[in-house]
């Protein structure tokens, strides 16, 4: 593979094509089911997989099919086969990516906004577009870049879900679905993760799980008059704060519950101490701190190993508590609070959800009702151990378009998918990276895609894809997948 003449297509294939394609993807309003419950009959979400399908309809790839496929109840999902080189081959890429998007989220500046796409030098703002719209025309980006140098690939299978930033309820009804016609992938590339720096191509080895629900402490049937009640009757805020203590440090943010820790594998204590060397306060200087704040400890690696290998809460959301404006001397009868607890990569999810849930309503101060539903409990991910064919390719690939070293690092969010393609297909290799770096801030206001990381980790992608194929024809990508229609999924959570 000619590395100008990949860097040089990517780059006018992007300039040319898909970021107007992404200017008018981050135009829709098409939030995942958690947050719109009357998604269907809004129709955002078939917008934008029309907008995505047609897109790849006009592509000129040989021998390319693709495919809106629709379960009843459920989300629907894009299915693009592209054949490989060889037909006689079985072996398989799968590239994964998701259209849904989070909600509005406030605090935008004011001449940008979730739905209202701006390009502000080599940034393209506005939901979505990095996270993770950018997804499909990458994948098939990269395919073409190949397809334009004649360079050999194996099979590639393209699958964009629309309910990812809800859990991914729905994929793994579509992947027993498809099971047959994916095959056996050797190779699994997914383009949701981020990247700690836009200097060189970064893979994710490790993604944290996720156990969050609501929980509600109420004391009253009704809000009765604070200065005849306090003193007599308990706050439920109060209260509320008391079960909190029980699983979380207030001072110092250390979850107590040490069944919620795992030990961390000596190579990912490797990396994170590594990432912390070349990433120095960078790990926090990305994050919108006001003046004076300071981040959670002064050592750079337990930083790293915080929000990759530990558990940490955050409280997401508040009911029961009236703005300020409408504020009176009231006692109020009940709290309530959304809370997301991240868990360590090897955790399972559905245990940390029970330890939750006993912890929090055992025992209830002053006889409270206390209530917890688990809302969604998802074990992480743990990379298996890389193949050298794919280290080779990954620090190839980096070197050639970043000209730096790859970096390998856990990520503190969640992608369900890649759990359940572990257990599917416990002999595939995995390739995570993104586009998520410094300042982008997903999931809330001023999200950007940068650009030129966009044609560099597309450019990667078409580079680690032909060295598949030689390692393939060389035998060195064989493993073993569960056998089709395997249901023993469970429940994922979202990221």
């Amino acid at each position: 593979m000619d590395t100008a003449k990949t860097d040089r297509f990517v780059a006018e294939k992007w300039d040319d094509d898909i970021v107007p394609q992404l200017v008018e993807y981050i135009r829709i309003p098409n939030k995942s089911p958690m947050f719109d419950a009357d998604w269907v009959k809004h129709g955002y979400m078939d917008d934008a997989v029309k907008l995505m399908e047609r897109w790849a309809r006009a592509q000129a790839i040989d021998g390319m099919t693709v495919e809106v496929v629709r379960l009843e109840g459920r989300t629907p999902l894009i299915y693009i086969e592209v054949p490989g080189t060889d037909p006689a081959s079985d072996d398989c890429v799968l590239l994964y990516g998701h259209l849904d998007k989070q909600p509005e989220m406030t605090g935008w500046s004011d001449d940008l906004g979730p739905w209202k796409p701006v390009i502000k030098g080599d940034k393209l703002y506005g939901r979505g577009g990095a996270d993770d719209g950018y997804a499909m025309f990458g994948s098939l980006a990269a395919i073409q870049a190949l397809k334009a140098q004649g360079v050999p690939h194996c099979r590639c299978v393209v699958m964009i879900e629309a309910c990812e930033e809800s859990g991914s309820y729905d994929l793994p009804h579509y992947v027993d679905h498809l099971a047959a016609r994916i095959g056996k992938p050797s190779l699994v590339v997914c383009l949701d993760s981020g990247c700690g720096n836009y200097d060189q191509l970064w893979c994710t080895t490790s993604l944290r799980g996720l156990a969050g629900g609501n929980l509600k402490v109420s004391v009253l049937s009704e809000g009765v008059h604070s200065g005849d009640a306090s003193g007599v009757v308990p706050s439920s805020f109060r209260l509320l704060r008391q079960l909190l203590s029980r699983l979380e440090d207030e001072v110092t943010g250390r979850i107590l519950v040490e069944e919620l820790f795992v030990e961390v594998p000596e190579g990912r204590l490797a990396q994170a101490r590594r990432a912390a060397q070349v990433l120095d306060t960078a790990i926090y200087d990305k994050f919108p701190f006001l003046p004076g704040m300071t981040p959670m400890a002064d050592d750079l690696t337990e930083l790293v190993l915080n929000r990759t290998w530990r558990p940490a809460l955050s409280v997401t959301g508040v009911d029961g508590m009236p703005p300020l404006s409408n504020a009176g001397n009231v006692l109020r009868p009940h709290t309530a609070v959304k809370l997301s607890l991240r868990l360590p990569p090897t955790l399972d999810g559905d245990r940390a959800g029970k330890i939750l849930t006993k912890l929090l309503t055992e025992n209830p101060p002053n006889g409270a009702r206390v209530e917890f539903s688990v809302e969604k409990s998802s074990t992480g991910w743990n990379a298996p151990a890389m193949s050298a064919w794919l280290e080779h390719a990954i620090g190839h690939a980096s070197k050639e378009f970043f000209g730096q070293d790859a970096m390998f690092m856990g990520e503190g969010g969640t992608i369900p998918f890649m759990g359940m393609l572990g257990e599917k297909f416990p002999g595939a290799q995995f390739m995570i990276t993104g586009v998520l770096g410094p300042h982008s801030n997903a999931h809330g206001p001023n999200e950007f895609l940068h650009i030129p990381t966009g044609k560099r980790v597309t450019a990667a992608v078409a580079r680690v894809i032909a060295e598949h194929y030689d390692a393939s024809v060389k035998g060195l990508t064989q493993g073993v997948g569960v056998a089709a229609g395997d249901t023993r999924f469970g429940d994922h959570g979202c990221c």
